[in-house]
């Protein structure tokens, strides 16, 4: 037994830091300055739980409100200006500006960080969402309204299926920066996985990179539900459809070979 522990241990320390931040996650120890516990995996696990709450609250709000706008938007060819002037602001305004400026209106705490990281989600879901319903084919959507669809049945059974790569682009994107920026959170009190970061001072070099481990994780991961939940959605004939046009595609750009006469 107490070999197998010095095996871990003799790896743990060949792996210097990452090694360190990986023993972070998994055993407690006294933190730097002396005088509390810190690491293991019940601080983890209250940190991830923190970390993840605050981001899906965000995440959820945002696809709540402006998915269906950039729908409604797409659907009329209504806000192109909006659009576009949402995504540049997203892309120009620093989160941490937008952390400093909300405590003078919401002070510290949950509520501050889930609407700076709300206002981050809004412009790829916003601006995607808006983008992929003006793709769709003008035809189709005008085969639809000769049919005798209204706004919403043209909406949900024909330009929001179509638009669905697009839409789930910019959910992927929303997740992946709103999950990574969580981190932010100890600034304004939320004790996210951004906390061992903020403070090298308590955690150290082995906190530090521990909780930059999981936040890459939990990104990743966060990355892949999302895809899973696209697969899910896709209705089953426009995936037939596109694998059609890859294979398609596969055997166009095959190289043609010529048998030798010889």
């Amino acid at each position: 037994m107490a070999k197998g522990a010095g095996d871990v241990s003799s790896t743990i320390a060949i792996l210097g830091p990452f090694g360190d931040g990986i023993d972070f996650i998994f055993q407690q120890r006294e933190s730097v300055s002396g005088g509390s516990m810190i690491g293991g995996p019940k601080q983890i696990l209250d940190l991830t739980a923190t970390h993840l709450l605050v981001s899906v609250v965000a995440i959820f709000a945002a696809i709540l409100l402006f998915l269906p706008l950039g729908l409604y938007l797409g659907h009329h060819g209504k806000g192109e200006f909006l659009a576009s002037s949402v995504s540049n602001v997203g892309r120009a305004v620093p989160t941490l500006a937008l952390l400093a400026f909300f405590v003078s209106f919401l002070g510290i705490g949950f509520l501050n960080v889930a609407t700076v990281l709300f206002l981050l989600a809004i412009p790829p879901i916003l601006t995607n969402t808006f983008v992929g319903v003006r793709q769709v084919d003008r035809d189709t959507v005008d085969a639809a309204n000769g049919m005798g669809m209204t706004d919403l049945q043209v909406i949900r059974n024909v330009e929001l299926p179509l638009a669905l790569p697009t839409i789930f682009a910019g959910l992927r994107l929303s997740t992946v920066a709103v999950l990574a920026t969580a981190t932010i959170g100890p600034l304004a009190n939320v004790l996210t996985l951004g906390r061992p970061i903020i403070e090298p001072q308590t955690f150290g070099v082995g906190g530090q990179v521990g909780a930059a481990i999981l936040v890459a994780t939990v990104t990743l991961l966060g990355d892949l539900i999302v895809r899973l939940i696209q697969n899910a959605a896709t209705p089953k004939g426009l995936k037939l459809q596109r694998e059609a046009e890859r294979s398609r595609k596969s055997l166009t750009l095959s190289p043609i070979r010529r048998e030798s006469t010889t």
